[in-house]
């Protein structure tokens, strides 16, 4: 009996260990499974709602956005709301004080303290020297427009380049090192070899930049002193041209073994107007210069920066007359006599000591002057100023490699930087450019042999810009203005009329290479029939 007890015993807790064992596997309670379902449900919910409410968030604020645009416009009009939105840095059709700064510096003509991304710092142990500014206006009389006394330029549209008869800083100090941006990279120590300092960020799938702007953007890195540099002639230059080729290209001219002569060029341009008128752009032709720089960047021995004046014209300059990047715009040029900046003299220490080890700071007005003698720099390797200038304007203007007779600046399109364009040039074409007041000049020279070419150029001249194919004496065989050009280019390859002055090819992409190539053809065969006869 005690035996089956304990059997019984045994066979109970055999039992209860085997209901404890599923009770630990059991499912729970039917009320909890709806509890995580409910819960599940509701985050569901909550992700799906996140981005709805956004969006109707989004779909308000656009329209409480489009509605006080509305609103803003009936109560300033295109123009008033032009202006408004040219200080709106952020759209958000509220100015913050941040934003309404510019017009309080306007109406009580303070000027705002130079602001950089990163300071172009002196370096106080080391060398500095003074560059000097020299400037002469721009000749009215040289515009266009002067020919029929500006008739139809508003006062305000010509305010800023009428104003500015003089440099905005005549001198300003700089240390040796910050003109270190100018020293070649590793892969470019050879005279000759172009490299860009600032390079240029246009070509023909991103366009331009646009007109309606009044102050530059912030510099960066190197773009910093060429800023600063630019900023002696007047207060909003853009150190990056609306059109291309845009940036600052250099190449060694000479090298010693201390020194370079580096050549460079700069293409800028500044904003001449201010609120309330609209923006004027003023633009040179090109910025040319050369700094002879020891090769660890402690001295310059010579600075010069200067525009070409070589030309009867070398200012491009544009004017908005609307309130809007599509308003009309007036162009012309014109001749500007001196836009130069040039060291006064190599860079010296500021503090050195004497042959008894006494310290003298040559910053102190009390010391007496001391005369530096510096050893002249014997190059070792070097090319002529001419071929190195040469270097720089094919790496701004690549179809420039073919031989060319004359300069100009470039279509506001890259069409001619294209290889297509650029293997028909090379192959059967001299490029060449000519400024109209250079060749009424020639015309006016009856004495001169090229007076006639001159001549029937003129002939088929359309402001502001002809395109001309020509034969060696003169005749022209094709040409088309350039403003045609641009509204042909412009048309769908559906909406080409068939048989046209061009067909858009399937081969090129860009149209405006096409209808180039086909330009230059048609050119060819022209001239071909002419020299049949």
């Amino acid at each position: 009996m005690a035996s089956d007890v304990r059997k019984r015993k045994g066979v109970v807790s055999e039992r209860r260990a085997s209901l404890t064992q599923q009770g630990c596997t059991a499912k729970p309670p039917e009320g909890s499974q709806d509890s995580n379902l409910s819960r599940l449900c509701f985050k569901l919910l909550v992700i799906l709602l996140v981005p709805i409410c956004a969006l109707g968030l989004k779909y308000y604020w656009d329209g409480q956005l489009a509605r006080r645009q509305e609103a803003s416009l009936q109560s300033l009009g295109n123009e008033g709301l032009f202006l408004f939105s040219s200080l709106d840095t952020d759209n958000d059709l509220f100015l913050s004080p941040e934003e309404f700064k510019p017009i309080i510096e306007k109406l009580t003509g303070t000027l705002p303290p130079a602001v950089f991304e990163e300071d172009v710092n002196m370096d106080d142990s080391g060398e500095t020297f003074t560059i000097v500014s020299k400037f002469q206006p721009l000749l009215m009389e040289t515009m266009t427009k002067s020919k029929d006394g500006f008739l139809g330029v508003s006062i305000s549209a010509l305010r800023g380049l009428r104003e500015w008869t003089s440099p905005a800083l005549t001198s300003s100090v700089y240390s040796a090192s910050q003109f270190r941006i100018f020293l070649p990279p590793k892969n470019k120590r050879e005279v000759g070899d172009p490299w860009w300092i600032i390079p240029s960020e246009l070509n023909i799938f991103t366009g331009y930049l646009p007109n309606n702007r009044y102050h530059p953007p912030m510099p960066r890195g190197k773009e910093v002193l060429i800023h600063s540099l630019l900023s002696m002639f007047h207060p909003r230059p853009f150190i990056k041209t609306r059109f291309a080729p845009q940036g600052t290209v250099a190449c060694i001219r000479a090298s010693s073994d201390f020194y370079y002569d580096i050549v460079f060029r700069i293409h800028a341009e500044f904003q001449l107007n201010d609120i309330p008128d609209f923006p004027f752009w003023f633009s040179p032709a090109q910025f040319t210069g050369h700094i002879v720089l020891a090769k660890d960047s402690t001295h310059v021995r010579e600075f010069r920066l200067f525009v070409p004046n070589n030309r009867s014209l070398n200012v491009d300059m544009e004017w908005l007359y609307g309130a809007s990047e599509s308003s009309n715009m007036e162009v012309d040029i014109g001749f500007l006599p001196q836009m130069e900046l040039e060291a006064s003299g190599p860079s010296t220490p500021s503090v050195i000591h004497d042959e008894n080890g006494n310290m003298i700071d040559r910053r102190d007005v009390n010391s007496e002057p001391i005369q530096f003698v510096f050893e002249e720099i014997a190059w070792q390797s070097e090319i002529a100023m001419e071929e190195a200038l040469r270097h720089l304007e094919v790496t701004m203007y690549p179809f420039k490699k073919v031989t060319p007779s004359g300069s100009g600046r470039t279509l506001r399109e890259t069409v001619l930087e294209s290889l297509p364009v650029l293997s028909l040039l090379n192959q059967s074409f001299i490029s060449s450019w000519s400024l109209v007041k250079e060749l009424e000049d020639l015309k006016a020279e009856k004495e001169n042999a090229n007076s006639q070419r001159a001549t029937l150029h003129l002939e088929k001249y359309n402001f502001p810009v002809e395109m001309m194919i020509c034969l060696p004496n003169g005749t022209v065989v094709h040409h088309i203005n350039a403003n045609d050009f641009l509204d042909l280019t412009s048309m769908k390859p559906e909406d080409s009329v068939e048989g046209g002055l061009f067909s858009f090819s399937n081969s090129f992409e860009d149209p405006s290479t096409s209808s180039y190539v086909n330009f230059l053809k048609e050119g060819l065969e022209k001239a071909t029939e002419y020299l049949s006869h």
